[in-house]
């Protein structure tokens, strides 16, 4: 089959381009040229690459019609980000691929009344903010093209994605690396309430077995949104006392009222705004729908993910462990 990938060398694509390479797929990566894929692989040997400014190209009319260019089977678009953008790529391939997937969000759900949260969920509590709201109507918008119009499409929704060459979601529920730190060294960490907010990571890699496996099992994955994560949800309490663990410490661990927890010092506005979005969230997936149907199966919990990813910052320097 020949892939297109949109967004190849971002976070999933430079694990979704190689694994679609080594199966035996033609593939044609689409980014704008600006970054390397955040992982060597040899498998990019053998990949078409084609640079393309989609904002630049959406502008003028013409992204879909360069999708369609590189004459696709199938096309992963892993940067959609407003529905007209969706609407327009699928006006373009319309009729001409046979599968088109689309990279969601966890995030199309409101905070959940029962958990872990399913994909047929009921959407009766929309998304708390613009880019959940947004990836939600495009999910709508896909999901109503394929039972009306037999567009075959596939959405698959990630959680936090975590893995070497970026910084994790942290304990406290935003992206201060110094928490992972201050933890591996000993020193106190606050958290927002009692630290029974929940974080669903998944790795990059994860998400990008998720795709291949909607690829490969088309029938069952047409029509269809699943959930890619990690096997379970972590507490902000359990994540933090489980990264203490790894340096061999006992997490010195503070609970405070979100607004009192908000004005520590050590805590800019950015990273208030950021823990107080994740909290309100508190994604907590399923991924029995993927299990079944696609014979998803991750191959990182959420900590392993995590572990990962703050060593390849401690080994860069990024994260200081030293007392």
């Amino acid at each position: 089959m020949r892939v297109t990938v949109i967004g190849a060398t971002g976070h999933i694509g430079s694990y979704l381009v190689p694994r679609l390479v080594r199966a035996g797929h033609d593939v044609v990566a689409v980014s704008r040229g600006e970054r390397d894929p955040y992982r060597d692989d040899g498998a990019w040997a053998d990949v078409e690459s084609v640079e393309l400014d989609r904002e630049a190209a959406e502008e003028r009319g013409e992204f879909g019609d360069a999708i369609l260019d590189t004459d696709p089977d199938a096309v992963v678009d892993l940067i959609c980000f407003e529905p007209e953008s969706a609407r327009a790529l699928v006006d373009a391939l319309r009729g001409e691929v046979q599968h088109l997937l689309h990279c969601g969000t966890v995030w199309v759900h409101g905070p959940s009344d029962v958990v872990p949260t399913t994909e047929d969920e009921p959407r009766t509590r929309r998304p708390l903010g613009e880019y959940g709201r947004k990836k939600a109507a495009i999910e709508e918008y896909l999901l109503d093209e394929a039972r009306r119009n037999g567009v075959p499409v596939s959405v698959l929704h990630p959680g936090h994605i975590v893995g070497p060459g970026w910084a994790p979601l942290n304990p406290a529920g935003n992206f201060d690396t110094d928490v992972f730190g201050r933890l591996a060294r000993g020193e106190e960490v606050a958290l927002p309430n009692f630290g029974l907010e929940t974080v669903h990571h998944v790795h990059a890699d994860d998400v990008a077995q998720g795709f291949q496996r909607a690829l490969e099992n088309w029938s069952a994955a047409v029509g269809e949104s699943f959930h890619v994560v990690s096997p379970r949800a972590l507490t902000l309490r359990g994540y933090a006392e489980a990264v203490a663990d790894w340096f061999g410490r006992d997490a010195d661990l503070t609970y405070l009222p979100f607004e009192e927890w908000a004005e520590r010092p050590e805590y800019d506005a950015d990273a208030a705004e950021a823990t107080e979005e994740h909290i309100s969230y508190s994604p907590n997936a399923s991924i029995e729908k993927a299990r079944e149907k696609l014979g998803y199966e991750p191959r990182y919990t959420s900590l392993e993910a995590t572990r990962e990813a703050v060593d390849a910052l401690i080994e860069a320097g990024d994260v200081d462990v030293e007392e």
